[in-house]
């Protein structure tokens, strides 16, 4: 197929599945808190991709993924109040009709992706002669460093910073919510396009170099691999899509109107590690299976603390803690599957390989070109 075709084809398939998600979804699952799951799993599929960028394909351990998010969170809900308050001042926050998104979302997402890139940048030059736990340590800090000074409510630190609420959380311009303009339509839409991104990146002639770079630099840069080029733009693209991921995070329907700086602790960016590594860093089949399993695994055991059986078990023994619980069984799983699966659900593989092109098969002899693809199969 002409790639122009098929590039059109994929954007009208795309757009028709997002307006479907848009006007489907909430007759579909009238339950909102069912609703608003499935929105927060496809925000963490796209933060599973981003990560996967730099901790699957360049084999960079960053374990600060949380810090960008709570980045590009913060500028989109910034960028989202004042906007919604020039434009639509008499417009409710909460169940914005889908045009009137059209405008805010995409500046939103911009304003976080760039916010973010930049940190990645600031983080990812300086950190090029790390590598290892010393990288992540680096990484870790910056998070905890951004969630700190997010929380500072004491206008010594900046007085724009004070303005972000503190341990509070930002809630608008107006301090009356933060306008939730990211429907179902962009949520699915993005998502989509995130997994195209992805999956185009790890097949493309810069995602091979990365993957080259991770196996061995020392080689990779003898035959022209530049690696502080392609290890920094692995930080920025990772840190934009974790932006993106956060924006759609603080403007998602059915959300929290407020942007809470508790939530980009480092218990989610050890979240995001646990996404990638469980479907196979490297393997973009594998980060969406990861997200998808975190993400709904955690609620399904919420939903078996509110059976009634469950209930009374924990009345009649009023010491247990099920919370507990629930995390020791989460960990249990994600232990049972890293002793079957070490590498992960899929390895670096994916679900189904794509086609090789006629100038991209190696020219050899038979024995030569049977070993190749014995060697790509393994």
């Amino acid at each position: 197929m002409n790639p122009w075709l098929k590039g059109v084809l994929i954007f009208v398939v795309i757009a028709g599945v997002s307006v479907g998600a848009q006007y489907g979804l909430p007759v579909l699952v009238t339950d909102t808190a069912w609703r608003q799951l499935l929105l927060d799993t496809l925000v963490k599929v796209i933060i599973a991709l981003s990560l996967n960028v730099v901790n699957g394909m360049a084999g960079q351990f960053s374990i600060g993924h949380a810090g960008f998010i709570g980045i590009g969170a913060y500028t989109a809900a910034i960028t989202a109040s004042h906007l919604h308050l020039a434009l639509n001042p008499g417009v409710s926050s909460a169940n914005i009709p889908l045009q009137l998104s059209f405008v805010i979302v995409p500046l939103s997402m911009l304003t976080a992706a760039a916010a973010s890139g930049m940190f990645g940048l600031l983080v990812g030059l300086p950190s090029l002669r790390l590598k290892g736990d010393y990288l992540a340590l680096v990484t870790l800090g910056f998070a905890e460093i951004i969630r700190q000074v997010i929380s500072g409510t004491s206008a010594t630190i900046s007085p724009l910073i004070a303005k972000l609420g503190g341990v509070n959380g930002y809630l608008g311009a107006d301090n009356h919510g933060v306008p939730q303009y990211a429907g179902p339509f962009w949520i699915v839409g993005v998502a989509l396009w995130a997994i195209i991104i992805a999956w185009r990146l790890k097949f493309s002639g810069w995602g091979r170099a990365l993957r080259a770079l991770r196996e061995d630099e020392i080689a990779a840069a003898a035959v022209g691999v530049d690696p502080t080029r392609y290890k920094v733009t692995s930080f920025v693209i990772a840190a934009m899509g974790g932006g993106i991921a956060g924006s759609l995070f603080a403007l998602a329907h059915d959300g929290s109107p407020s942007v809470q700086p508790a939530t980009f602790s480092v218990i989610a960016s050890f979240e995001a590690i646990t996404m990638v590594i469980l479907g196979g860093s490297g393997s973009v089949s594998g980060a969406v299976l990861g997200a998808v399993f975190v993400t709904l695994s955690v609620r399904l055991i919420e939903q078996l603390q509110g059976l009634p059986s469950v209930r009374d078990f924990v009345r009649e023994n009023p010491k247990f803690d099920l919370n507990a619980l629930r995390m020791v069984v989460y960990a249990a799983t994600l232990i049972g599957l890293m002793i079957l699966r070490p590498s992960g659900v899929f390895g670096e593989k994916e679900i189904f390989k794509p086609k090789r092109k006629a100038k991209d098969k190696p020219k050899a002899s038979p024995t030569a070109t049977s070993a190749y693809r014995s060697k790509e199969d393994a």
